[in-house]
């Protein structure tokens, strides 16, 4: 049985998609709207019902983008998109999911989600909106320095592939970002160009839009 990737465009799947490809696994995407029969199932089958979910060989659902790539990399070492555990490596590809995971994802959640992290729902959503749009940037300009290329060096990691999707979820003028984190614009471009990448991105046209401005 292949993985099955239950899919949303232009959601954390992406990055999930690219993996896949990457390491040539087969698997089967299942599109999903917030009202059907697939989301009912995933409410039953993970009790939480987000998206993206990832159903694994023997039937096991997983949620959460950052633990499903991590344990995809570790599942398919031969891959070589981790790093050696143990290693000082291995240490700051953690850090750097995690960070990536709970700063610069959270920070795109609030900007898009702005209305559902305020007491007072639409009426402030602007001012969240607004502060999550500066903080989106700050956490992505704390990634910055250590691009060179990749996250780890000149070493191309699950950690580039989950970046270049949250970077590319920026909702400003494309332009104008780039030339501020200069760094991240010239990651994006050196991944936009990839093969999996291309492939995944025909699901999200946020994706294509972005890779179009590499």
């Amino acid at each position: 049985m292949p993985y099955t990737l239950y899919i949303r465009p232009n959601s954390g799947s992406f990055a999930i998609q690219v993996l896949l490809e990457e390491i040539g696994l087969p698997y089967a995407k299942l599109r999903v709207g917030t009202d059907s029969a697939l989301m009912d199932r995933l409410r039953h089958e993970t009790a939480i019902g987000k998206i993206p979910v990832l159903q694994l060989p023997d039937g096991t659902y997983m949620f959460e983008p950052a633990a499903v790539l991590i344990h995809l990399v570790l599942a398919h070492p031969e891959a070589g998109l981790f790093a050696k555990i143990g290693t000082s490596e291995f240490a700051i590809l953690l850090q750097w999911m995690e960070f990536l995971s709970a700063d610069v994802l959270d920070a795109a959640l609030h900007v898009y989600y702005a209305d559902h992290y305020s007491t007072d729902g639409e009426s402030d959503a602007d001012s969240v909106c607004r502060q999550a749009r500066a903080q989106y940037v700050a956490n992505l300009a704390m990634v910055s320095p250590s691009l060179n290329p990749y996250l780890l060096g000149r070493k191309y990691t699950v950690a580039d592939i989950y970046l270049y999707m949250l970077a590319a979820w920026w909702p400003g003028d494309r332009a104008q970002f780039n030339a501020s984190l200069p760094k991240i614009g010239a990651h994006s471009a050196l991944l936009a160009s990839r093969p999996a990448i291309l492939t995944a991105a025909a699901d999200h046209p946020l994706m294509l839009r972005e890779i179009a401005k590499a």
